[in-house]
Parts: structure tokens; C-alpha cells; sequence
């Protein structure tokens, strides 16, 4: 042992890296990142409704598991309402489209496996601190395909 603890510890509302990074109508904090273990697991909360347009992994299933408010999310053609302690998963190749439908705060974890270019892409995202642009290029770019618009949320 190098006296370093093999634990990674992020703190609740902490991001690893320290980062602070908006989605618009959300905030990310990046709990476990593809150089700790090769799998990239976020937390999003949303001060708002919304979410993103309708998409899918090339290369990456992707997780959901809500932790406060109230989610509906799309994968294929099955539609689920989903409150704290519901998950699902969505499989690569298989398009897929949620949003935080609930009043007040809302909050999911996502979990991607393998990672692969995922942080990147929201890296890149939130510069705008506004949800992904519907740049087909900028998804393709990141092995996701954009199929569709954002779940109309009122």
C-alpha cells in the first residue's frame, strides 16, 4: 500500500473533481468518472422540469435511478413514471428520452457503463449551462445518435 486510502469518497452535494457544472434547468456533480474505474456515474438535480431530446447510445447502456421528485422516461416505445427509489435501465442502441416532471426539486442518479465519451460530452455541454443543443454532429461526435425532440413537459 502507498498510505492511500483505496476509498474515493464524494461527499453528498459535492462533485469529484470540485466542479460545478449546469444543464439549464439542472445541475450535474460527477460522482464517479471513467479514469477512477472506467464506468461514469452522475448525479442530476433540476430546479425546473425538462430534460433532454430523445436519443440513444451507440456504445453505452445508461442507468436511472431517481432519488427525489418525479421522472417520466421513454426507452423504446415503454413509458414509465418513475418517484424516489424506481430505476431503469436503457440499453445501447435502443433511443430513449426522459424529464423531470414533478413540482420542486428533482433528482436522478445516471450511471453509464462503459463510459466512453460521456463526460466529455457534458464537459462540453454545460459550457452553455443550458441542456444539449440538437446538433446531431455534436451528439454523433460523442457516439450517440439524436432521434427526436425533448418530451413535452407542462
Amino acid at each position: 500500500m502507498n498510505g492511500r486510502s483505496p476509498a474515493l469518497l464524494v461527499p453528498a452535494g459535492e462533485d469529484r473533481l470540485g466542479e460545478h457544472l449546469g444543464l439549464g434547468v439542472s445541475t450535474i456533480e460527477f460522482k464517479v468518472i471513467a479514469l477512477d474505474c472506467g464506468l461514469l456515474v452522475l448525479e442530476n438535480t433540476f430546479h425546473a422540469k425538462g430534460g433532454p431530446p430523445r436519443h440513444l447510445h451507440l456504445e453505452q447502456d445508461e442507468w436511472f435511478y431517481v432519488l427525489e421528485g418525479e421522472f417520466v422516461i421513454e426507452v423504446g416505445e415503454e413509458r414509465h413514471t418513475l418517484r424516489p427509489g424506481g430505476s431503469i435501465l436503457g440499453p445501447r442502441r435502443v433511443p430513449h428520452v426522459w424529464a423531470h416532471v414533478g413540482d420542486g426539486r428533482g433528482r436522478i442518479l445516471v450511471a453509464f457503463t462503459p463510459a466512453g465519451r460521456m463526460e466529455a460530452f457534458f464537459r462540453e455541454v454545460t459550457k452553455a449551462d443550458a441542456m444539449p443543443p440538437q446538433d446531431p454532429a455534436l451528439w454523433r461526435e460523442n457516439g450517440m445518435e439524436l432521434v427526436g425532440p425533448p418530451l413535452l413537459v407542462e
